[in-house]
């Protein structure tokens, strides 16, 4: 059965002792998808996602004419081992190219890694595509990336002049190879050149544009310069050019971690009763760096709630999310990815207010995060100041309700039971996974949370709320209702829970 319109999460009534496994990451999945397209010979990747994101991804690539195999991965129900029978840089779609009156169509949903990797990834190809998205996914900005395409030599066309999908992109080289044009049957007027493969592309909206470029660079025989304000330091960015190195170029198997992001959710649950109170002055750490690895490693120690194989590569910045859960200033620029929004969960349980900065990428996402999750807070009675493209959270706790438990001999952690003024609501999730999950976390804490929609988390994680009900030590052990006209109408077995 499907998942219900409104659901409904149950406080835990005490401590939960768990290990969750969490499928693999979706940023490195969709990555590794197009690098293995572009090896010579066949990869395998365990532990890949299966959700909405990569299996648009999957089934582009198919339709680019690549032979994908996807198999059951038995140690994850949502992640799968996929064979992609790469072909060194070729794109050969089964029935011919596109052409300009009918091109070859690419449905990307809202997947933001699917459209703008495949942007860049076709251009290495002949003929002409079309990718389009549902609307939001028409609303979010391209045009950094496009504009670093047009330098690269290709024509990329927006069909609304707004240089948003949908979008047509005429694949082949800069101007001068003859011989590519007239096999494609496209007027050798119609392609835009410049005379070196060269360009410049901004991160400034989003690093996925970096990324795109990056991945085919080497077989594109492109020059890539990453401008944007901390543009050497984008965790992304840093992530595409690792996986690039990393990755079996000529054939073999690549491991995808598990997701960091979709991780931090569980890590949470376990911390509403055990939060970090450690604060650095700068809370900004180099994740490579042993002192952060073994402070990260016994801080993990200290939870009751675990998540299995934490990734410990360095390639995810959420990878960090237990530094910075109660730091008083946390960026998302320099510290977190998309689990800044799970700290934003916990600040309302802290001991200080809590600063969120540099969130403007979150409003250009899924959904206008910033205000979405001052909106949802709000509702939930937490107190959120926006000021330009940060969010202070105060704490929500009833006066003299902070009672000091226990300190461990680290002084890392001290340990509190904090009375939350929040109450419950029935929360907008935007069609927006991460609001869904986020939401669904701090029901665990405060009675009388609703969910709209729940079923958007299959973008990256369509087991979630089977995991969170699931019996400990593999779940939570959470009870989800499912709401009728506001009322509880039946409690959710296993079954109900998968977002299909």
């Amino acid at each position: 059965m499907a998942l219900p319109d409104v659901i409904e999460i149950v406080p835990l009534d005490k401590p939960v002792r768990a290990e969750i496994t969490v499928p693999g990451s979706k940023s490195i999945t969709n990555r590794a998808l197009i690098l293995a397209a572009l090896a010579d010979g066949e990869v395998t990747l365990t532990g890949a996602l299966w959700s909405e994101d990569t299996q648009i991804m999957v089934e582009c690539l198919q339709k680019l004419g690549f032979e994908i195999r996807v198999e059951n991965d038995p140690a994850e129900f949502c992640n799968r081992n996929i064979t992609v029978r790469g072909l060194g840089g070729k794109i050969l779609p089964q029935g011919g190219t596109g052409t300009i009156e009918k091109p070859r169509e690419l449905f990307v949903g809202n997947a933001g890694t699917a459209a703008r990797f495949l942007s860049a990834f076709v251009c290495l190809g002949d003929g002409v595509y079309r990718l389009s998205g549902v609307p939001r996914m028409h609303e979010r900005p391209q045009a950094a990336l496009f504009q670093a395409l047009r330098e690269l030599g290709y024509r990329v066309e927006s069909e609304n002049g707004d240089d948003k999908l949908p979008v047509k992109i005429f694949g082949g080289r800069s101007r001068g190879d003859e011989t590519q044009t007239k096999e494609v049957g496209i007027d050798q007027r119609l392609l835009t050149s410049s005379p070196t493969k060269k360009c410049r592309v901004s991160i400034e909206q989003s690093s996925q544009f970096a990324s795109a470029l990056l991945l085919c660079a080497k077989v594109g025989n492109w020059a890539i310069e990453v401008i944007g304000e901390n543009a050497e330091e984008s965790p992304y960015v840093a992530m595409s050019l690792k996986l690039v190195e990393a990755f079996p170029k000529k054939g073999g198997t690549f491991q995808i971690e598990p997701d960091a992001s979709n991780g931090s959710y569980f890590w949470a649950a376990g911390m509403f009763d055990m939060i970090p109170t450690w604060k650095p002055r700068r809370p900004h750490l180099n994740f490579d760096t042993a002192k952060t690895a073994s402070l990260l490693k016994e801080l993990l120690s200290l939870f009751e709630v675990t998540v299995v194989k934490w990734p410990d590569s360095g390639w995810q910045a959420d990878a960090a999310f237990p530094l910075f859960v109660t730091t008083t200033l946390v960026s998302r620029k320099q510290h977190l990815a998309d689990s800044i929004m799970t700290a934003m969960i916990l600040a309302p349980f802290g001991m200080l207010p809590t600063t969120f900065t540099d969130l403007g990428r979150l409003r250009l996402q899924e959904c206008e995060r910033v205000a979405a999750m001052r909106t949802e807070l709000k509702k939930c009675g937490a107190k959120v100041l926006e000021e330009g493209d940060s969010l202070t959270i105060s704490p929500s706790c009833k006066s003299g309700s902070l009672a000091h438990l226990a300190a461990f001999s680290s002084n890392i952690f001290r340990k509190f039971l904090c009375k939350s003024d929040l109450h419950g609501a029935e929360i907008e999730t935007y069609n927006d996974h991460r609001m869904a999950m986020c939401f669904a976390i701090l029901g665990l804490k405060v009675p009388g949370i609703k969910i709209k929609n729940p079923a958007c988390v299959k973008k990256t994680f369509p087991n979630f709320f089977q995991k969170m009900a699931g019996p400990p030590p593999n779940g939570l052990g959470a009870e989800i209702w499912e709401i009728k006209n506001g009322e509880r109408t039946r409690k959710l077995s296993d079954e109900d829970l998968f977002a299909d």
